[in-house]
Formats: C-alpha cells, structure tokens, sequence
C-alpha cells in the first residue's frame, strides 16, 4: 500500500472555501457598455435629417411659424421652388445666379426692369439697409432669412403674427413690401400680379402642419 505524503496531498477543501471556488468559475454577467458619443459625421448626419428651425445667425428666431410665414412669402414671390434652396438664387425674372457672398445686383428687364434677388426678392437698396442693420456679411439662405424677418419687424407685422398667424391685416402690413401680397382690399400696393389670401393662407397652414409634425419626429 503505497504511502500518502501530507506535503503532496492537500487537505479536503472546507465547505465555505468550496463555494468560493464555485463562484470564481460561474460565468460572469456582462452589463452592456454605455453608448458611445456620436461622432461629428453621426451628429450632421442628424443635423442634416432634422432641419434647424432655430436662426444660425442674427436676432430672429425661427419657430415653425415663423419658417411657415417665410416659405408662404417665398410662394408669393415665385422663389418657392418646390421648397428648395434653389430659391435663395433666383433674380428677377427666373434666371440663376451663383455668388452668394453678396447681393448680385443684376438689373433684369422683362415686364419690368428690377434688380430684385434671393427668395424675398430684395432690392439692392432694400437688401443694403437690412443686412447693415443685421451685421449680416453674405447673402446666403440663412441670412436671407434674417432680413426677410426684419423686413416683416420693420413693417410692424412680427409681434401680431407671433400673436394671431397669418391674417389678412397681417399680409396687409407686408403688402408694401411684397407688391405679390395682397392688401385688405385683395389687391397689389403696386399694381402688380397679386396671390389670392386665401390660397397663401391655405399654403400657410399646410406648411405649419408639416413643419410642426418635422419638429415632433
């Protein structure tokens, strides 16, 4: 009967130390790891997918109401374009133009000669005093969008719109400003071709509709 060497053999493990040793090879539960913060591509990506209704630059912010008056403006103008941004280039007249680090001040003769530009259609004069005021340095959409507000402030329009939306006093007010606006009367300040204010407002209220249901996405 071979000899049993106390210094070879450990003793039995006691109960408490053989849970232990259980325990060190149960599998472990691995919780997962937080999520990683986006990377700048992930969040324009996001940027780029959900449109910005706050102003980039200037004082107006740009609730959906407020871009929902704007794209109406742009719709009586004929720079609407399907809601592009092909708008902010439009002259006088339909044609394009490229440079919009300032207002081209091209004078275009059709039915009229005008040097009107950009999707609110501003004279050179009217597009001077605006973005002196602003401090705006280009003449790209964002600041575009800036003068238009200011135009609409200057006419004493802004508050009631906030206020009521668009009514009819509220297109009366940007009437002078917009010869394709209509007056209380339903017709142009100028004379010239004139949108029904009951098809702007109609445009309105569906652009508001899906601007509000793009916010809540």
């Amino acid at each position: 009967m071979p000899l049993r060497c106390p210094f070879l053999s450990p003793p039995p493990p006691q109960r408490g130390q053989l849970a232990l040793v259980l325990l060190l090879f149960l599998p472990m539960v691995q919780r997962p790891a937080p999520p990683l913060p986006p990377t700048v591509a992930e969040a324009a990506a996001v940027t780029i997918a959900r449109p910005t209704l706050v102003a980039a630059t200037g004082p107006y912010g740009i609730t959906p109401e407020r871009r929902a008056l704007l794209n109406t403006i742009r719709f009586a103008e004929g720079t609407w374009i399907g809601g592009s941004q092909e708008g902010y280039r439009v002259l006088y007249g339909g044609d394009r133009f490229g440079d919009l680090s300032r207002h081209p001040d091209i004078v275009v003769r059709r039915r009229y000669a005008s040097a009107a530009a950009g999707a609110y259609q501003f004279l050179p004069t009217t597009w001077d005093r605006a973005a002196g005021e602003l401090k705006l340095r280009d003449f790209r959409p964002a600041s575009q969008d800036q003068a238009a507000l200011h135009l609409v402030q200057a006419r004493g329009a802004l508050q009631s719109f906030d206020r009521q939306g668009l009514t009819a006093e509220v297109l009366a007010r940007l009437a002078p400003e917009w010869a394709s606006l209509p007056t209380l009367d339903g017709v142009s300040q100028y004379g010239q071709p004139v949108k029904d204010r009951g098809e702007l407002q109609r445009f309105y209220q569906r652009e508001l509709d899906r601007l509000r249901r793009l916010t809540r996405a």
